[in-house]
């Protein structure tokens, strides 16, 4: 049976959201990341009137400032943030329980055995788009195609607020005038040494044949040429997807000392667990990472516990015990927490209290409900006295 494979990646999301919430900001150009006179930090995103001017994603602050003086700088809100996309994944499973999170605002979604719901794969598209817009007031771009590859080009293909759907019969000519660099592995290096041999778009790959282009690139041109035959065979599901999952904050000031430290681990937490939670997935281990200002040293430090768990107390009771063993004292410029070790386990641990679970499940509600955290645990506070 031919898939079908949709991906969905909401458009500009972070600042998507601002935008929604707050009426003043629609039509200007906003940008996420760092404030605006901030020394350091990158852009998460942007809207696209800030795209107008050049500013991108992972682009420093200090040069959209130059592309954009007049540009509204905010920094990201994340509890907000996942709100949002727990919302829109929980979108996700009213069409199909075979759904891959990819990042906060995007997914992969197997519809294979489900298309006799929807007229064809238009149709499908058209529904996702309306149930987010309709439940979020947010715009969606939507790909769907025979695989994983194709289906993520294809959302990619009329951003914003697009729908662009690739049949087998399509994919020569989807892919023939796009360029290389496109293609998932083939970076701005890879691209700029590819060119240099006369390969710029998938066409000229193709024309060249694989053995061809296997001698010249080895191994990577064997798996570079099934890239631009549209060939995928990877499944869609968590397993193939994050094999951990993890946020990180860097300051606008050096911090330091173990109440500073904790403090901002715990506002990380709730960003870790409510994604675990909301794949469906219990992990094994906890990851702290810190990097320091001085030479920019990075020290990461894990645990793994006997049980599987998706709380977030015990992220950040094991976090707490990391956190004891590293300097404090330097200054310190980044502070990151991370699980790892997932798995699908339905089963709760027998150690983990019921009336926890219970607690974590209505604030995960509430904050659903609201779009945003309206409900957080006292140790987030910037005093833990």
């Amino acid at each position: 049976m031919e898939r079908t494979i949709v991906h969905v990646d909401m458009d500009a999301f972070y600042a998507a959201v601002e935008q929604r919430d707050n009426p003043e900001l629609r039509g200007k150009p906003v940008i996420v990341g760092a404030p605006k006179d901030a020394k350091r930090g990158v852009v998460a995103t942007c809207s696209y009137e800030a795209r107008k001017y050049g500013v991108r994603s992972a682009m420093p602050i200090s040069e959209a400032v130059r592309l954009c003086p007049d540009g509204v700088y905010l920094v990201p809100d994340m509890r907000r943030y996942v709100a949002v996309s727990r919302q829109i994944h929980k979108i996700f499973e009213e069409f199909t329980p075979v759904v891959e999170p990819v990042s906060i605002d995007e997914a992969f979604l197997d519809m294979t055995g489900c298309m006799h719901r929807y007229s064809d794969e238009t149709d499908l598209g058209m529904r996702i788009k309306k149930r987010i817009a309709e439940e979020t007031s947010l715009t969606a771009s939507v790909g769907v195609s025979v695989n994983k590859l194709l289906a993520k080009l294809a959302s990619d293909a009329k951003k914003p607020d697009g729908l662009v759907v690739v049949k087998s019969h399509q994919i020569d000519n989807f892919l023939f005038p796009m360029p290389l660099r496109r293609l998932y592995g083939v970076g701005k290096k890879t691209a700029d040494a590819l060119e240099r041999k006369g390969l710029r778009l998938v066409s000229d790959v193709r024309r060249r044949g694989l053995e061809a282009v296997e001698r010249d690139l080895g191994e990577f041109g064997r798996h570079l040429y099934r890239l631009c035959c549209g060939q995928d065979d990877r499944p869609v599901g968590v397993q193939s997807g994050a094999k951990s999952i993890s946020r990180e904050i860097t300051f606008q000031t050096d911090i330091s000392g173990l109440q500073t430290v904790l403090v901002n681990v715990a506002k990380l937490i709730p960003y870790v667990g409510q994604q675990l939670r909301r794949t469906g997935m219990r992990a094994r281990t906890v990851t702290v990472k810190i990097r320091y200002s001085k030479g920019f040293a990075t020290i990461t430090r894990s645990t793994t516990l006997p049980e599987s768990f998706d709380d977030d107390d015990t992220i950040y009771d094991a976090a707490r015990q990391l956190v004891q063993g590293v300097d404090r004292l330097n200054a310190i410029r980044l502070v990151g927490v991370g699980v790892s070790g997932l798995r699908e386990e339905k089963q709760a641990s027998l150690l983990y209290n019921k009336e926890d679970r219970e607690l974590t499940r209505v604030l995960d509600d509430i904050n659903l409900k609201y779009g945003k955290q309206v409900v957080f645990r006292g140790r987030s506070l910037e005093r833990l006295d």
